[in-house]
């Protein structure tokens, strides 16, 4: 089964100090099986990545490599999400509107998600949608 798969999981897996359990079980997850991501998660994770070289967290060279493994990852990105679903829920949930797409894909989709996002987990839960790594 794929998972959708947020930018704070994917930045984690290749910053050491940002290591947890909810995107090591997400990365094991996307190895055997896939991802969705929006179209901005793109961005959100070439920015992350970025940010982290530009702070003395990542080298060039480890950029490479963190967007080495990504290529390799079975990573389908979604068409773009009708607005009226995603803005009503980033207004019930209190989130931005990038958060929102992420559940309503996995809303959409019936698919677990996988964040690192508290309120973004604390909405999936409250809209049913299943979290990698952490109980119902």
């Amino acid at each position: 089964m794929a998972v959708v798969l947020d930018a704070s999981v994917t930045a984690s897996w290749h910053f050491p100090d940002e290591e947890h359990p909810v995107a090591s079980n997400a990365l094991d997850l996307v190895r055997r099986e896939a991802a969705v991501v929006p179209q901005h998660w793109w961005f959100e994770v070439l920015s992350a990545f970025l940010t982290g070289e530009r702070r003395g967290r990542l080298s060039e060279t480890q950029t490479g490599e963190a967007l080495n493994l990504l290529h390799q990852l079975k990573i389908e990105h979604a068409p773009l999400p009708a607005q009226v679903p995603v803005l009503a829920l980033a207004r019930k949930h209190g989130l931005s509107f990038y958060d929102a797409v992420y559940l309503e894909l996995a809303q959409s989709r019936n698919l677990p998600l996988a964040t690192l996002d508290r309120e973004l987990a604390a909405a999936a839960k409250m809209v049913g949608v299943p979290l990698v790594g952490r109980p119902a």
